[in-house]
């Protein structure tokens, strides 16, 4: 048995558009519910949720087999916790708060068997199969999706040097963490961060390195692939559950006489 392919990879690698969404709610069945819908990849938060690794597990299982890709967010640049999600099996990383090339280089590290990196070697893993991907070891390096989050000024500053870091297969932009680092807290779509972003974005778009982001408002999500944005993510699970809610709820109240 070989290794599958990682299709959010190869759509990376070949410049496609991919539409995302995030998977917040900690919960298998939640997680099952969004991953026949279509979208090209989902992320499993584990920064901003209350998600352990059995529930992350939970998750990935629950994904597998629909055709979206599960990026999964660790709570922090950590690479026990890194080893932990690519033996359950992570098809790839989205690695929070990168502030350096020696951060992101850290990433990539925790990512990568010696002497390339310090992962751990586990032999008999959901990873491959339980023994059963013959070729595991050799092909997961290329088979894994290595994703750097920038949230500061700082960091988009050094976009470039980091995005370039070898390895790195992608920039992710948080656009509320940057807003609260120039001290616009809770306004993501606020004009002075994607004035900072923008820039940053398009300098890495030259250099061949994809970029993306989370937005909650989809004709911006729209707009920043057609501008040529590789993945974005047009919102969360959570999100859709509440409003979804709120929207029920008013429109049958508001038609009672």
């Amino acid at each position: 048995m070989k290794h599958p392919e990682n299709k959010f990879l190869t759509g990376l690698k070949a410049d496609e558009r991919q539409v995302g969404l995030w998977v917040s709610l900690s919960n298998n069945y939640a997680a099952e519910a969004v991953a026949s819908a279509g979208y090209d990849w989902l992320l499993v938060d584990m920064e901003h949720t209350p998600s352990d690794m059995a529930t992350v597990l939970g998750q990935l299982q629950a994904i597998a087999g629909h055709g979206s890709t599960a990026i999964v967010r660790p709570p922090w640049n950590d690479a026990v916790m890194v080893k932990r999600l690519l033996d359950a099996g992570a098809p790839g990383l989205l690695f929070p708060m990168v502030q350096s090339v020696e951060e992101a280089q850290a990433a990539v590290a925790s990512t990568r068997y010696p002497p390339r990196g310090v992962r751990g070697v586990a032999g008999t893993m959901r990873a491959n199969n339980f023994g059963r991907t013959t070729d595991y070891f050799t092909a997961v390096e290329g088979q894994t999706a290595v994703l750097i989050q920038l949230e500061s000024r700082q960091a988009v500053e050094n976009a470039v040097e980091i995005g370039t870091v070898d390895g790195v297969n992608g920039v992710f932009f948080g656009p509320a963490d940057i807003g609260a680092d120039i001290g616009i807290v809770g306004q993501p779509m606020h004009d002075d961060i994607w004035a900072l972003i923008r820039p940053a974005a398009q300098m890495l778009m030259d250099r061949g390195v994809p970029v993306g982001t989370l937005v909650s408002n989809p004709d911006f999500a729209a707009d920043l692939m057609n501008d040529g944005f590789s993945f974005v993510a047009c919102g969360t699970d959570a999100g859709l559950l509440a409003r979804g809610a709120d929207n029920l709820l008013a429109n049958v109240r508001g038609k009672i006489e």
